[in-house]
């Protein structure tokens, strides 16, 4: 066998494609592969720089192109484009007290809403626009409204608000969906304002539900969503919602030992603001059903004091005469005593009925009796569930309108 050397090798390989080269064209000539976005050049278009252009309009983008985001990714971009023109930016204007102790308008909170009607209606929560004598609406197109309070409801956290947009716009809304089918796990988006970057989209899932959340007002929403979506200070009112840009809840509140999101923040429930927002919308007000008795909320002191079998639930002090709650058969009590100290001391009646239970809901609280009667209407009944001389007694209670 004979040996090359490595510059005989090279030498035969050059040979080699020189002969191919020749005989290609001999044949016929080289055809090169056309590509359909290749450019050609002309003489006249030689001394033109070339020009890159890294942003392209998303119209121009082309199936392949589209096709680089993912499912997740095409989810996200469908729902902000479909939403985010609804949410606006809520600023508010509240009146402080200057050096010479003068009333002065002064620069106040700010937060998200959602347009829920091309009527102008937006919904938000209440604390967004506490103590405001003027409330600005921001809209996607950089337009400012000033808005009017349709109602407040303080209690779900919740505030109607009404500007006037011009007759030629039509204004993007943000559905209604629904919150009862809700599942743990379940993909959710924000969009709000965050520190005033306004329409800002965040992305988490659905971390918890049925949470029930007390408020500053001391009172309690039940069936609160849990989220991990990123909700930070100027996001409470905007939308929580799902992957069909549907709205499934409110974004109002963190916890947080920082005030910046920490992945646990709440939502009201859209099912709650759906019934609020519409008799916000018709009254004004929310209305709700009430028992017409008075109540002390149970605890050791006045257990002890009164030698009850029990220190939770509600103590009935005193029933009206000819009242819903006289008529069905409530007890008040008969002996008065003086509870408490100093101004804050009252006049409360001990040994009468103690009320457990609303529609075999415990009730612990006066926290508990105003959560369990919140979607109560005056005029509707219900069970309720009384202790009386250590015996259990069920009751049949028609309600009234609560007028605090």
């Amino acid at each position: 066998m004979r040996l090359y050397s490595k510059h005989q090798v090279a030498g035969l390989v050059l040979i080699a494609i020189s002969v191919t080269l020749i005989g290609s064209f001999i044949l016929g000539g080289v055809v090169l592969p056309k590509n359909e976005n290749s450019v050609s050049i002309s003489e006249t278009d030689a001394s033109m720089p070339l020009i890159f252009h890294e942003n392209i309009p998303a119209g121009s983008l082309t199936a392949n192109e589209q096709n680089t985001f993912t499912l997740d990714e095409n989810q996200n971009i469908t729902v902000y484009e479909k939403a985010n023109e609804a949410v606006v930016n809520i600023t508010t204007e509240v009146v402080g007290i200057n050096w010479f102790l003068e009333p002065v308008p002064q620069e106040g909170g700010s937060g998200s809403g959602s347009i829920i009607d091309t009527r102008g209606y937006v919904v938000t929560n209440s604390h967004v626009i506490s103590n405001a004598v003027k409330i600005y609406l921001s809209l996607s197109d950089g337009s400012q409204y000033e808005g009017t309070v349709v109602g407040v409801d303080s209690e779900n956290d919740i505030a109607v608000l009404k500007f006037e947009p011009p007759k030629e716009i039509t204004l993007t809304t943000i559905p209604f969906g629904t919150s009862h089918n809700l599942r743990v796990g379940q993909k959710v988006l924000a969009i709000g304002n965050p520190f005033g970057l306004e329409r800002t989209l965040t992305t988490g899932i659905v971390s918890a539900l049925g949470r029930p959340i007390k408020t500053s007002s001391n009172t309690i929403i039940r069936d609160m969503i849990q989220t991990d979506t990123a909700i930070n200070p100027g996001n409470s009112g905007g939308p929580l919602l799902d992957t069909a840009g549907r709205m499934i809840g409110i974004n109002t509140m963190i916890y947080s030992t920082s005030g910046s999101s920490a992945g646990v923040g709440f939502a009201v429930p859209v099912d709650t603001a759906k019934r609020v927002v519409s008799e916000l919308i018709q009254y004004g007000k929310v209305r709700r059903g009430t028992i017409d008795a008075e109540f002390v909320q149970l605890n050791s002191s006045i257990a002890n004091y009164a030698k009850l079998s029990t220190n939770r639930g509600l103590l009935v002090s005193r029933v009206g005469s000819g009242s819903n709650a006289e008529k069905a058969g409530l007890k008040g009590g008969e002996n008065a005593v003086r509870y408490g100290s100093g101004r804050s001391s009252s006049v409360i009646y001990l040994g009468g009925d103690i009320l457990l239970a609303i529609d075999e809901q415990p009730v612990e609280s006066l926290a508990d009796y105003y959560a369990v009667l919140e979607a109560k209407k005056p005029g509707e009944s219900v069970s309720v569930t009384v202790l009386r001389a250590k015996k259990q007694l069920n009751l049949t209670v028609q309600l009234v309108e609560r007028t605090r």
